[in-house]
């Protein structure tokens, strides 16, 4: 099963004026040069959207985007594990997924992953790219996904995908209360600084995020957010942005910061909830086959249920 390597840089000031395939081998250490180099050559790598040599410069600012085919070193295993399957039908699954489930294997997570537990519970999307896979939850992040069943029904959701015609809803408990809703267009890119990061980028990739407010807290706001766009960590960066991260967040939140006055019960709900408050909760897409527009909604797992509760103790 080849996998497929999607990602995309804004070239630091440090790497200014340095051969593209240096450059690469530094923003991707995890591929050897000559498979960059190769990559390069093919065009699967391109700069302000044109191919270059693996030689020629490039500036600081300039927009390095990849997709390439990777062809694993042996097919992913299929595992039995349980997911949580809210619709099948011959083209499609609605995956409910599951707190710290990685969606795709990569480098330091193998196994155990949904693509393991797909291979093992429909063993033919073995045939379809990236395991009928068409888009990603963070591991930590719960809810609805749609994956792909065969290779029409791949190429159909993808250009949904594309075509913004895709509705994909979320909740989200966030720090500091919020006035009343908004938007957020602001291109993304992977962080100059911290490769394991995004950021916002005025070279990035377009990113527009939309929210208004479910409930006000003293200090927290639970919010719905409605997705334009699909960037790698889009709601957690675009919140925290306008100063606004997630709880739990412990990538773009920063120090958890605990109100003055709270009571014990509400500090320990806060400090031991383990991951970004995010949940996946409205899918809406056209069926790849009988053109019928669809849409799922599931609950609030438990753990952002009890959050909200102990919140709720605060008005």
């Amino acid at each position: 099963m080849s996998q497929v390597v999607e990602d995309d840089f804004v070239v630091p000031l440090n790497l200014s004026d340095c051969r593209l395939d240096q450059v690469m081998a530094e923003l991707m250490p995890d591929y050897s040069r000559s498979r960059l180099q190769q990559w390069i050559k093919q065009g699967s790598i391109l700069v302000n959207k044109k191919t270059l040599r693996p030689k020629d410069k490039v500036r600081v600012n300039d927009l390095i985007e990849v997709q390439a085919e990777l062809e694993s070193q042996g097919d992913w295993e299929a595992e039995n594990i349980a997911i949580d399957v809210v619709y099948e039908d011959d083209d499609i699954l609605i995956i409910n997924k599951q707190a710290g489930m990685v969606v795709h294997p990569a480098a330091g997570n193998y196994s155990g992953t949904l693509v393991n537990a797909l291979l093992h519970h429909y063993p033919a999307i073995e045939s379809v790219p990236r395991a009928g896979i068409v888009h990603r939850l963070d591991k930590d992040t719960t809810g609805l996904m749609v994956v792909a069943r065969t290779l029409t029904a791949h190429a159909h959701i993808v250009d949904q995908l594309q075509t913004r015609e895709m509705g994909r809803e979320y909740e989200a408990v966030v720090v500091n209360p919020m006035t009343g809703g908004g938007t957020v267009d602001a291109a993304i890119a992977r962080s100059p600084k911290n490769r394991k990061k995004m950021a916002l980028h005025p070279f990035g990739k377009v990113a527009i995020t939309h929210y208004r407010v479910l409930e006000r807290f003293p200090a927290y706001t639970h919010i719905r957010v409605k997705l334009e766009t699909g960037r790698t960590h889009q709601i957690r960066v675009h919140m925290a942005s306008i100063n606004h991260p997630l709880i739990g967040d412990q990538t773009y939140a920063g120090r958890l910061k605990l109100p003055a006055g709270i009571s014990d019960n509400v500090k320990d709900a806060l400090r031991s909830f383990g991951r970004q408050a995010l949940h996946a909760k409205q899918l809406t897409l056209i069926h790849p086959r009988t053109e019928e527009e669809m849409s799922w909604e599931s609950e609030l797992p438990s753990d952002m249920q009890a959050l909200l509760a102990t919140l709720a103790e605060t008005k």
